[in-house]
């Protein structure tokens, strides 16, 4: 059902008449508000969802794992998913301007202009009657869930990250075929000198490719939001900043800033600005559309990217697809200089986009119920593992991929991905994160240090032998080097819309994603005026009343999760 949504407070209105409805027994199958009977039903009912990221291997369900739920649950979901470069910023602005949504949404950073225009159920109340799975995985950690010490309702369940994540491995950061490394006999790779040189020295030998076409010595992708990934956001990671979106945050004092107002930065993006003049970083870089940066990757012929393994992986699968794994790629803790310590894996508790359940859901109980059930450990190995028999086995107790499912696992991910759906399903309800054990004893994911280790290419493996390591993490600083972070990770953090700081963060990000590119492709000479006059421009801006809102909403976060008073 969808309908023209009022304003909040008749929302959280009709939001209370619906669970009223649910919990006094109306039992219409597939209409009204839902009941726990009908919840309980494995009849066939259909969920409209709406997804912020993009999901190029959606099968519509008609994958093994995709099957085996609606078999289990009765649960068809209609999927849609962000394919432009937009975050599904656009679309979730046309829903709040309609009052159109679908049943559930994954919202990623929007989730605030849809709890404004009073689109989300609070969930807390549903969690707690009808969801022992999620109550278990969240115990002790509700508070991470709540929307805001004004506004304590749960409008959205982490579902991008895994409870109790422990990261065995590095997926990201500078990134090197390796062919390079091998050739140059494995140097050090732990500045951005050694990552240049290891170019420059390679491209000067390889100029062409061997079937002729022109080495790319390190491109980026600049396309809309991919601006973030590849250019602006590796400026705080190798100046040992972690991860909190546009802003450094003081650990100390919590006051915030843009983060490209730290000094070291502004070195960072001048060694842009040199690769650029030297030739070393592609011309086309900050005018390329994004399936143009993976064409090239996907051709062998870029030799370093600065990039997640996420973003790029596609291009990746399709050079091991044509076995052509020397072309792929190494992870490198590259950092400005020696004097900075990376904190890609400092820990941030339990903090994540998720997935809420809409005003135009006409069974918000059933539809907990389904994400309940998602959150069950059957359902959590059936999504990480698949089924039994067909994409693994247990041997004395033990569950293990056979040789040739990891094979095809590995090299064709893609189309592995799309006809099984492991992993597709993760978006849909929490989870245990890696390293966590289920009561078998076994793993709930698939990705812990023995099996990693053994499913590296003989690439890799060759690469990470040379280097004198087991995985790429064990080049990086240990989540054991850093304190938990008490805010989590900051561009989680949801603030309101339609407010002054919404439109000053709008005016500077107009600003830094004009100013940057402009400062990386100016002549040198040039740099210091670009980048300075952009700094005056952010604050003409307003972006220091800004940093100073910001900064409350940060304490306000700490207080809300830690019960300090500050």
């Amino acid at each position: 059902m969808k309908h023209k949504a009022p304003k909040t407070i008749a929302m959280l209105l009709l939001a209370s008449t619906m669970l009223f409805t649910a919990a006094c027994g109306n039992t219409n199958e597939g209409s009204g508000t839902g009941t726990e009977a009908t919840s309980d039903s494995t009849e066939p009912i259909t969920l409209t969802f709406f997804g912020a990221d993009a999901s190029p291997n959606w099968n519509k369900m008609q994958d093994a794992v995709g099957q085996k739920i609606i078999e289990e649950t009765g649960v068809t979901i209609n999927a849609e998913y962000d394919i432009s470069s937009g975050g599904g910023n656009d679309k979730i602005a046309l829903m709040a301007a309609s009052g159109d949504y679908p049943d559930l949404i994954f919202p990623k950073g929007n989730l605030s202009k849809l709890v404004d225009a009073g689109a989300m159920i609070d969930m807390t109340d549903l969690i707690e009657e009808h969801a022992p799975n999620l109550k278990k995985l969240y115990e002790g950690q509700m508070d991470r869930l709540k929307y805001s010490n004004e506004d304590p309702a749960i409008y959205a369940i982490p579902t991008n990250a895994g409870v109790g994540q422990t990261y065995f491995d590095a997926g990201g950061g500078f990134n090197l075929q390796h062919k390079v490394v091998k050739e140059l006999g494995y140097p050090e790779i732990k500045t951005l000198e050694d990552f240049e040189n290891a170019l420059r020295e390679y491209y000067a030998k390889h100029p062409t490719t061997e079937d002729g076409q022109p080495t790319i010595p390190l491109t980026l992708s600049a396309d809309g939001w991919r601006i973030m990934i590849t250019v602006t956001n590796p400026a705080f990671a190798a100046t040992g900043a972690p991860d909190d979106g546009e802003y450094y945050i003081n650990p100390e004092t919590y006051e915030a800033m843009l983060h490209y107002k730290r000094p070291e930065e502004k070195e960072y993006f001048r060694w842009l600005n040199k690769m650029y003049n030297e030739g070393l970083l592609d011309k086309d870089s900050f005018i390329q559309k994004d399936d143009q940066y993976k064409a090239k990757i996907a051709s062998g012929r870029v030799l370093g990217l600065i990039d997640q393994g996420w973003a790029y992986g596609d291009a990746e699968n399709a050079l091991k697809s044509a076995g052509k794994f020397e072309e792929t790629y190494g992870h490198y803790p590259v950092s400005l200089d020696e004097t900075y310590k990376r904190a890609d894996f400092q820990d941030i508790g339990l903090d994540a986009y998720g997935i809420g359940i809409t005003v135009s859901n006409e069974d918000p109980v059933r539809t907990i119920k389904f994400l309940d059930w998602l959150a069950s450990d059957e359902a959590q190995v059936l999504n990480n593992w698949g089924v039994e028999g067909e994409h693994y086995v247990v041997e004395d107790g033990v569950r293990k991929i056979p040789a040739e499912v990891q094979d095809r696992k590995s090299n064709d991910n893609a189309n592995f991905t799309k006809e099984t759906g492991i992993g597709l399903y993760t978006a849909f309800s929490a989870h245990y994160g890696d390293g966590v054990k289920d009561p078998s004893g076994n793993y709930y994911t698939t990705n812990f240090p023995e099996e990693i280790v053994k499913n590296y290419n003989e690439a890799e493996k060759e690469t990470l032998a040379g280097y004198g390591v087991d995985t790429w993490k064990d080049l990086f600083p240990s989540e054991e080097d850093f304190p938990v972070k008490e805010w989590g990770a900051a561009y989680n953090m949801p603030v309101p819309s339609g407010t002054d700081y919404e439109v000053t963060f709008q005016k500077t990000q107009d600003i830094i994603q004009k100013r940057i590119p402009e400062a990386i492709v100016s002549t040198p000479d040039k740099f210091d005026q670009i980048y300075d006059t952009m700094l005056q421009e952010l604050d003409k801006a307003g972006a220091v009343e800004m940093e100073q809102q910001y900064t409350e909403w940060v304490k306000a976060r700490v207080e809300l999760w830690t019960g300090q008073d500050l």
